[in-house]
């Protein structure tokens, strides 16, 4: 019989009314997949445990080494896939440290919901149903961490959360879903892990990467700070990597002192490289040592700094990893 591991880490899908009003974390692993129809009926053996109950924007580097160990310990005792619980809010972020941090065959399926257990429609069950299918999937193997919301099965370098309230708030702009589950059946499209794993170090919980989104009219006060206290920043560019001419100086600066990778803001495509070659444009970010992100978000593209410099990487071992999603 398939042995699946099922990891509770809160969020709106294990949330249930508070004493304040609204609804909080409260229901355990568990609980939750007594509240599944249909999965007693699987061919699959259900192990349980809940390691955190919070709600997603408070999950922390420190829970994501955890989150980590607790997958390897699984993995490690047999289990032929795992599926994790989290909230949506930073479920992208969490899923993508895992496909980089660890290096499974095995399924690594996480899942959550958009509507809480006490509302009209709740999409938890029906996600969490979703994900132990795929986590049993002999195809889902080798794919590196899912997300999988809504019947679609998402690939972690790619998903991002897009709305607000929607069920189908999750998508990956510029590739599509990896696969669909029809009639409770997955079905995937091949596509290759990217070939890349940086360990969990000793200092993942520990360093600070911090993430600068640049605007209109934008002077780079506030880069010039986060030079001065940060290991590593990511800069959310305009378009394809852009930022207003004034802030060129301050970006110069704050790459000679720390690492900082170009990403772009616009949630969609890669950041260009030879287009654009005025100042402030791309040609001159990198001219001046940014490190290209490629397609990853800002959000992702802080998740993989954060584990490189962790593991002592240098500036050019650190464009070379990035490299890999160009």
């Amino acid at each position: 019989m398939t042995r699946i591991a099922v990891i509770g880490m809160g969020g709106t899908i294990a949330m249930t009314a508070a004493p304040g009003g609204g609804v909080a974390p409260a229901l355990s692993a568990e609980d939750l997949i007594a509240a599944v129809p249909g999965l007693d009926a699987l061919d699959v053996e259900i192990a349980a445990c809940s390691l955190r109950s919070l709600p997603s924007p408070s999950v922390s580097f420190a829970d994501l080494v955890a989150l980590a160990h607790a997958v390897e310990s699984e993995v490690d005792g047999g289990a032929d896939g795992v599926v994790i619980t989290h909230g949506t809010d930073t479920i992208e972020e969490t899923a993508y440290f895992l496909d980089v941090a660890t290096d499974f065959d095995v399924p690594v399926v996480l899942t959550g919901a958009m509507r809480h257990p006490i509302s009209a429609g709740a999409d938890g069950p029906a996600n969490l149903y979703a994900a132990v299918r795929v986590a049993a999937e002999p195809a889902a193997r080798g794919l590196g961490a899912l997300v999988v919301m809504s019947d679609e099965v998402h690939g972690a370098r790619f998903v991002r959360k897009t709305h607000t309230s929607s069920t189908a708030a999750f998508v990956s702009p510029g590739f599509g879903p990896l696969g669909l589950l029809v009639e409770g059946e997955p079905r995937f499209r091949p596509t290759p892990r990217a070939p890349l794993t940086v360990p969990v170090g000793e200092k993942t919980a520990d360093l600070r990467v911090g993430l600068v989104t640049v605007t209109i009219g934008d002077d780079g006060r506030l880069l010039r700070h986060a030079g001065e206290i940060f290991d590593g920043v990511v800069l959310a560019g305009l378009g394809a990597g852009h930022v207003p001419a004034d802030m060129v100086p301050i970006v110069a600066q704050c790459a000679d002192r720390v690492p900082v990778v170009l990403a772009s803001r616009t949630g969609s495509g890669s950041v260009l490289r030879a287009t654009y070659g005025y100042a402030g444009a791309e040609l001159d970010l990198l001219d001046r040592g940014l490190i290209h992100a490629g397609f990853l978000d800002p959000a992702k593209a802080r998740v993989l700094l954060q584990l490189l410099l962790a593991n002592a990487s240098s500036r050019s071992g650190i464009t070379d990893a990035f490299a890999t999603y160009r």
